[in-house]
């Protein structure tokens, strides 16, 4: 008698899975420590999601949580199977937790938000309402912020500086409330500290970025997870960003740029002072300035060195695609 061939749990899981039809929505949140309000928080999400008449699925991300957030979120998910969680192994950050959440999303368009009650879910409809046809994704401006001016002075400063290096004008880079189509989550690569910057990776991406401003309310529990040291994480991740998005493929337009200006500058200072010299108006030997110069003619040839340095290695590396397909007819 042949032996009748056993189908795993895991199997029927994950076929099970597939065969659902795809909901309209895919609600991401990464969390740490947020026990106290992840019921509500849901609860919130359900009668935004009822009013709208569309399917959702909510998927909270635990980065590590060392409270009972996680025992909060098994709950949700014996109630609701809409409620999908991933736990982390340790707290990675919200830029990991953001590209777990990303991974497994089947949504059509995808809205990402914080669990601290902060982000209000009655601005989801808004937000894709928002993009309609002309956008892919919708950033939230918190206009009206309900932080200590300890958080809202350095946060003005940063977006600033952000919108004007990036090129991107929108007001708040940091605002966790944002809705994207489900192309741009699956392409945009996050890490580090990038979470913030998704709408310049976007844009330069070739996706059309747009924003809205939202409802932000107090905070209702706990106390904030991020301090002043993310800002400056903030803006060594922004060079990398401009770096490795402009300049990776092209390293001869970065440091040449700045080389050819560094020994011109040089070679003004220099020629200057030679025609000077010959004029009979002045020695070089008691003119620092003189040594000034060929300082700037030796960082100018040193800066088109890298850049010329960095082509040639990148012309040995299997190049990746460098590029964003929107549409294909074939």
């Amino acid at each position: 008698m042949a032996k009748r061939k056993e189908r795993t749990p895991g199997k029927r899981t994950r076929a099970a899975e597939q065969g659902k039809a795809a909901p309209f929505l895919s609600i991401v949140i990464p969390l740490y420590n947020e026990e106290e309000s992840l019921r509500e928080l849901y609860e919130q999400i359900v009668t935004v999601t009822s009013g709208m008449g569309k399917s959702f699925e909510a998927i909270f991300v635990d980065d590590g949580s060392t409270d009972g957030s996680f025992g909060v979120l098994q709950e949700l998910h014996k109630g609701d199977r809409r409620v999908k969680a991933i736990r982390l192994r340790r707290n990675f950050g919200k830029s990991a937790a953001l590209a777990a959440g990303f991974q497994v999303t089947r949504g059509s368009y995808v809205i990402t938000m914080d669990a601290d009650l902060q982000d209000d879910p009655a601005e989801i409809p808004g937000l894709v309402e928002a993009m309609g046809d002309r956008y892919d994704l919708i950033s939230g401006w918190k206009r009206k912020r309900q932080d200590p001016i300890t958080k809202t002075i350095p946060s003005r400063f940063f977006n600033f500086v952000t919108a004007r290096m990036t090129g991107i004008h929108i007001h708040d880079f940091n605002c966790g409330l944002k809705a994207y189509r489900s192309g741009v989550v699956k392409e945009v690569s996050v890490y580090g500290e990038l979470h913030r910057y998704i709408p310049a990776l976007a844009h330069w991406a070739g996706y059309r970025v747009g924003e809205k401003v939202v409802n932000h309310r107090p905070r209702k529990y706990g106390r904030t997870k991020f301090g002043i040291s993310r800002f400056f994480r903030g803006f060594l991740d922004l060079l990398t960003i401009l770096f490795t998005t402009r300049y990776i493929r092209r390293p001869l337009h970065l440091f040449g740029l700045w080389g050819i200006f560094s020994f011109l500058i040089g070679i003004a200072i220099d020629g200057y002072l030679s025609v000077e010299w010959f004029l009979g108006r002045t020695s070089l030997s008691n003119r620092p300035l003189f040594l000034l110069g060929f300082l700037f003619i030796i960082i100018g040839i040193q800066f088109v060195s890298f850049g010329l340095l960095g082509e040639m290695i990148n012309r040995q590396q299997p190049h990746e695609r460098t590029y964003s397909v929107r549409e294909t007819l074939l």
